[in-house]
């Protein structure tokens, strides 16, 4: 998982597959490379069956599945800024756990990283928001055309309230048009 200097490399599969959002938070990450988690499958779901306040759907987790993939995004982390990144998957509320996956760069190269999987939790549709935000992040990165598809076509449940992190993820967007 250390990437020297105390670095270390991190899958991202849900919302931190876009740039503007990862870096609202730890933004001194940089991207590595797309890559793939075989043998798992992207599910949404809710923390024991607790819609999310921050994005008002269910969110994303990585579950065991033989046959399928995930694609996602390794960035490159300071050690240091691991208690944020915690702190953003909801680890010390026990929504998240840590756990280490191997992912294939699409060069062939087989990384090992820190990801995150949900604990306890009963499956639910993501927002419109938080999907658009993935979507986003999976065609910014170029994951392959298939996979934007697959999550294109997932069911949101059709959210219209604020989401406030989205406002600022849009904001931060726009600021790097500038």
């Amino acid at each position: 998982m250390e990437a020297g200097g105390g670095c270390v490399l991190y899958f991202a599969y849900g919302s931190n597959l876009l740039r503007e959002r990862l870096l609202l938070r730890n933004p001194a990450a940089a991207l590595c490379a797309p890559a793939r988690l075989q043998d798992f499958k992207l599910e949404f779901g809710h923390h024991q069956g607790r819609t999310s306040s921050l994005w008002h759907g269910g969110t994303a987790t990585i579950v065991q599945s033989p046959e399928d993939e995930v694609w996602g995004i390794v960035w490159k982390m300071n050690a240091n800024n691991l208690s944020s990144l915690d702190k953003q998957e909801g680890v010390e509320d026990g929504i998240y756990v840590p756990i280490e996956v191997e992912v294939r760069t699409q060069a062939g190269k087989v990384l090992t990283c820190r990801s995150y999987q949900m604990k306890d939790y009963v499956c639910g549709p993501p927002s419109p928001q938080y999907k658009k935000v993935i979507c986003l992040g999976a065609e910014q990165n170029g994951l392959p055309a298939d996979y934007q598809k697959k999550l294109e076509a997932i069911e949101t449940n059709n959210y219209a309230g604020p989401v406030p992190i989205m406002e600022e993820i849009e904001a931060a967007i726009k600021a790097n048009k500038i």
